[in-house]
């Protein structure tokens, strides 16, 4: 009998009992390739040497200080890294446990500085629909998962979501991906005007969209110019890399392929690479000095922020990415990986994309490939294809509603930075037996054939 209460009541779980690189092993003994990292977690693979024996060795020292009375050698330590790499402009760094707590920070952080500021009407948000900022309630809030949101709706700040950039579904045929991306920008310019400028505090969205759309990429110049309506209107950019940063894309921060920097940045997952609970924001020099001269206080904080042993274990990862060059490897597989997965589903009938960048990989499934028609939400592909992924020995990240909250189905590949040629052979082979069995037993196919 288990006490835990687990994700979903009606599901059951192998017990993890240890990892080794980029398998997890259950208490039966079975491994299973963790294609998705948890979900984009686990950046450096299971059980890294460096790593544990970073934790150890701060354990040994010290686990925890609060942050009210002290600050400590780690978190000082992991600052300096993040922001001595990090875009023109960030300065300071505020540690957390989470993505979730990273971007509600970002919007409390967001809010003073305009309060500081001189500016006290600017308490609008606007993000996108199709987007994923946490399960906090204003993270919840922002955010653009419908399903997600839905039960708590009544609790949710208001907020306003414009269209996301989603080449595959959104760009017209008779526009080039610039123009596209000029008329997707410009909804900002548009909501913005709707609300009043001066009401408006910050705009947040995702450079490479994760779990809701399933790895949706920006097109060109989209992101620069959403950087100069902000600019033009007072309002601050907050880039959400929880899971597309720390070199999941190619680079360590997933905005220095877009060439722009953000006022707030916010990042978690692969900062620490699932050894510690760890999550990261980190803010535009102007807006800590603003505060600093201000009133000298951000009204916010967690228990946990700048935990000695969670800094610690983030930094290891951190040097441990730079000290192996595996930014090179993410770029190289990443295209090794995208080559093998058109060869496998390129003229696959219910594959209708595959996109990314580096190791952050999207396929999009429809019921046909040529009309782009998403299948019925109740047939439940997404999930039949994890549970059908699981039994090849293959974790990877299935979701639903990608097309727009409701319906459509994607996987998410986000495979550790250390995987080689044979790991990405293994799971393309395992991903392929998984997408066909699980469309081969969906009863709106089983008079078609298999796919």
């Amino acid at each position: 009998m288990s006490y835990v209460f687990p994700r979903h009541t009606k599901a059951s779980y192998p017990v993890a009992v240890s990892g080794e690189g980029p398998y997890l092993i259950d208490q039966t003994g079975r491994r299973y390739l963790d294609a998705s990292g948890g979900a984009a977690v686990s950046c450096l693979g299971h059980g890294h040497p460096a790593v544990v024996a970073a934790i150890k060795a701060q354990v040994d020292r010290l686990a925890y200080a609060h942050s009210g009375f002290f600050t400590n050698e780690a978190s000082e330590a992991l600052a300096e890294h993040l922001i001595t790499r990090a875009p023109d402009g960030l300065g300071r760094v505020y540690f957390v446990s989470g993505g979730s707590e990273a971007n509600e920070t970002a919007l409390k952080l967001a809010r003073q500085f305009h309060l500081e500021n001189g500016q006290p009407e600017r308490h609008r948000f606007i993000a996108r629909r199709q987007s994923y900022h946490g399960n906090t309630l204003g993270a919840l809030a922002v955010g653009g998962n419908a399903a997600r949101r839905a039960a708590f709706d009544p609790l949710l700040m208001p907020a306003s979501h414009i269209a996301p950039c989603y080449a595959y579904r959104h760009q017209r045929p008779d526009e080039t991906a610039e123009d596209y991306g000029e008329r997707t920008a410009a909804e900002l310019e548009t909501e913005i005007q709707r609300l009043g400028p001066e009401t408006v505090a910050a705009f947040i969205a995702e450079p490479v969209v994760g779990a809701t759309a399933g790895v949706v990429p920006p097109v060109p110049g989209y992101f620069k110019r959403v950087r100069e309506i902000c600019d033009r209107h007072g309002v601050l950019l907050i880039l959400d890399e929880v899971m597309c940063g720390m070199g999941r894309t190619g680079s360590l921060y997933a905005c220095e392929q877009d060439g722009i920097a953000p006022d707030i940045l916010t990042c978690a997952k692969g900062l620490g690479g699932g050894y510690q609970p760890i999550g990261a924001v980190l803010a535009a020099q102007r807006i800590y000095d603003t505060i600093a001269a201000g009133s000298g206080a951000f009204e916010h904080g967690f228990t946990y922020i700048g935990h000695a042993t969670a800094c610690a274990a983030a930094l290891a990862v951190q040097q441990t990415i730079e000290s192996e060059d595996l930014l090179a490897n993410v770029r190289d597989q990443g295209a090794a990986l995208r080559a093998a997965l058109e060869a496998r589903f390129g003229n696959h009938h219910h594959v209708g994309d595959i996109r990314g960048r580096g190791l952050f990989i999207g396929l999009e499934l429809v019921a046909d490939r040529a009309g782009k028609e998403p299948f019925d939400p109740a047939l439940k592909l997404n999930a039949r294809i994890k549970k059908r992924a699981m039994a090849e020995g293959l974790v990877c990240y299935p979701g639903g509603g990608t097309a727009d909250g409701q319906r459509g189905d994607h996987v998410l590949l986000a495979p550790p930075f250390i995987v080689g040629p044979e790991h990405l052979e293994e799971l393309v082979d395992k991903l392929g037996s998984a997408i066909d069995a699980a469309l081969e037993e969906m009863p709106a196919l089983q008079a078609a054939g298999p796919a």
